[in-house]
């Protein structure tokens, strides 16, 4: 499996995804510490944030801005790596090895998974570590409302990371279904806005139960997609 992964990354070129990864990673610390230590919150007329001044504003923040960009993220490679293969019919040259067709399709979308769970779980930390550092010498807007030196905060940080990569499964079986790669991230899109967006007060991206209900619901849309392609007609 190892070996199929690694070939999926070498026939997608995942330098370039490494290089894009790095480049959002890179400015989601500068708007970051913009908006903690260099006003951009705040209002123009006042001078003060411009957002409600409480517990939770910067971490909610960045955990909102990281996972709706890695969200997208893992929707535009799972459409490249495996909905497009369908249709340029570059499947066919995969499906002609050896090996069952459920085990390639499972490579490529633990390839997928395998960079973007890393990728989104390194740049959470650049992030946060960016804005932590920034306070040593700077009085942010906002309280400093994480603690790094808490194993909680790294388990709590790998479980939302995993959910929101593995919510891709979602948007990869939409895709499939209507043999689109636009459908992939139009799916993602809007799991984005059910995950994360507020209706009022009301959100479930702080909730502790959703996450775990989300994930197996993805998994099951994983398995669903992998499901049958034995027998599927390319």
């Amino acid at each position: 499996m190892l070996k199929l992964i690694k070939l999926e990354w070498k026939k997608n070129n995942i330098r370039k995804y490494i290089r894009n990864a790095g480049v959002t990673a890179f400015v989601l610390c500068l708007f970051m510490f913009a908006f903690a230590f260099l006003g951009i919150a705040d209002d123009p007329e006042t001078g003060v944030p411009d957002a409600a001044f409480d517990t939770g504003m910067l971490a909610s923040s960045i955990e909102m801005l990281t996972n709706m960009c890695f969200l997208v993220f893992t929707g535009v490679m799972l459409s490249s790596f495996i909905v497009s293969a369908y249709k340029n019919k570059t499947m066919n040259i995969m499906f002609s090895y050896p090996i069952k067709r459920q085990r390639i399709l499972a490579a490529q979308m633990l390839a997928v998974w395998l960079f973007n769970f890393a990728a989104l779980v390194v740049t959470k930390l650049l992030v946060y570590g960016c804005v932590l550092l920034g306070a040593c010498f700077m009085e942010p807007a906002f309280p400093i409302d994480f603690d790094m030196m808490r194993a909680g905060f790294y388990v709590w940080m790998l479980v939302k990371s995993g959910t929101i990569v593995t919510m891709g499964f979602i948007a990869l079986f939409v895709g499939m279904k209507m043999k689109s790669s636009k459908a992939v991230i139009v799916s993602a899109f809007l799991l984005i806005v059910l995950t994360q967006a507020n209706v009022g007060e009301v959100t479930l991206r702080d909730s502790v139960v959703f996450p775990v209900v989300l994930m197996g619901i993805s998994l099951g849309f994983a398995f669903l997609s992998v499901l049958g392609v034995e027998r599927k007609d390319l």
